[in-house]
């Protein structure tokens, strides 16, 4: 970094300054956990002579949680897992009875992301016509939050009895989530003005008189991908659209990530495609109460605190059977 040029070459720059913040983290926690070492030591040597504190109990406890914690963030080993994500949820066939379960999928992350200390911005919400949500789109900030949050891609299934049908009957309905990694400004995406066409649009989520009687909202299409990107939680248009801006490069992004990766899928089939019927997790309310993740096997009967953001052992279900396929792929290799 202190060589002269460095900061010419800002793709390059901004590589190099999320790989010294990755190395910072682990030498952090190399430290804590040789600090932790000692003080089990020092526990040893007590509880040898026979001593015995309460504050033991205690360490042991965020012990556990951190070591927990280290052995997921050990599996997070992609070349954006320690990325900012972008989320988007789309609700399926179904009217508003999905869109209801797209908005309760969105207060699920929101909750998820506020257990785990993130920071988070909504971009874009399109509400539906009687409740729910047709599509909302937001930002997850902090460490691995695209590496947690890929886990979640796919079409989500919930099995209930509707509140919006008067006989009562059960409904099956669908919500797709994407997830991508929020890339910096920096990354080398070529876009071409040529390519874009730009609509701006009066805001129609709250926010006050000014929001809804100008045009603040804008919309970007990107025509040779036929990608769309929205943002309209800012009252300035010129805010709105660096925002969009900056989700469409994600967007690139993932797709040319995509390509890249297309035919070693192809060969293996690990990717499952997202569409309706292919459902990757089933929340059922009726008539019992369950969560499965169809990819992994693992389920919990306790429904209500998954839909209240409890999804550390899906995510972590799920990376360890990432690792496990890693593993068998480098030795077939």
């Amino acid at each position: 970094m202190e060589r002269p040029g460095f900061w010419d070459r800002p793709s390059e720059s901004a590589d190099l300054l999320r790989k010294r913040r990755g190395i910072e983290r682990r030498l952090e926690t190399l430290s804590k956990l040789r600090s932790d070492a000692e003080d089990l030591e020092a526990w040893r040597e007590l509880l040898a002579e026979g001593e015995v504190d309460p504050e033991l109990e205690s360490f042991l406890g965020r012990l556990d949680e951190d070591l927990a914690k280290l052995e997921l963030q050990l599996k997070l080993s992609g070349p954006e897992d320690e990325n900012d994500a972008l989320v988007a949820i789309h609700s399926g066939a179904g009217g508003t009875e999905s869109q209801d379960w797209a908005e309760t999928l969105l207060r699920m992350y929101l909750r998820w992301a506020e257990q785990s200390g993130y920071q988070v911005e909504l971009l874009d919400r399109l509400d539906g016509e009687e409740a729910g949500i047709k599509s909302a789109t937001f930002a997850v900030r902090g460490e691995y939050a695209y590496g947690y949050l890929k886990a979640e891609t796919g079409v989500h299934r919930l099995v209930r009895i509707s509140p919006f049908d008067q006989a009562k009957r059960r409904h099956t309905s669908f919500a797709s989530v994407y997830v991508y990694p929020e890339v910096d400004d920096d990354v080398e995406i070529e876009i071409n003005d040529d390519d874009l066409r730009i609509d701006t649009f009066r805001s129609s989520g709250a926010g006050g008189q000014h929001v809804n009687k100008t045009e603040s909202a804008v919309r970007i299409t990107h025509l040779p991908t036929n990608i769309v990107v929205n943002c309209q939680n800012e009252r300035s248009q010129l805010k709105n659209r660096g925002t969009a801006m900056k989700m469409l490069r994600a967007r690139l992004y993932d797709l040319e990530m995509q390509k890249r990766a297309a035919e070693q899928e192809e060969r293996e089939d690990a990717k499952q495609d997202i569409a309706w019927g292919s459902q990757i997790r089933s929340y059922v309310l009726h008539p019992y109460r369950m969560v499965k993740d169809h990819r992994t096997g693992y389920e919990t009967g306790d429904a209500d605190r998954v839909l209240d953001g409890d999804l550390d052992p899906f995510i972590e279900a799920w990376l360890k059977e990432q690792m496990i396929s890693d593993e068998a792929q480098a030795m077939v290799s």
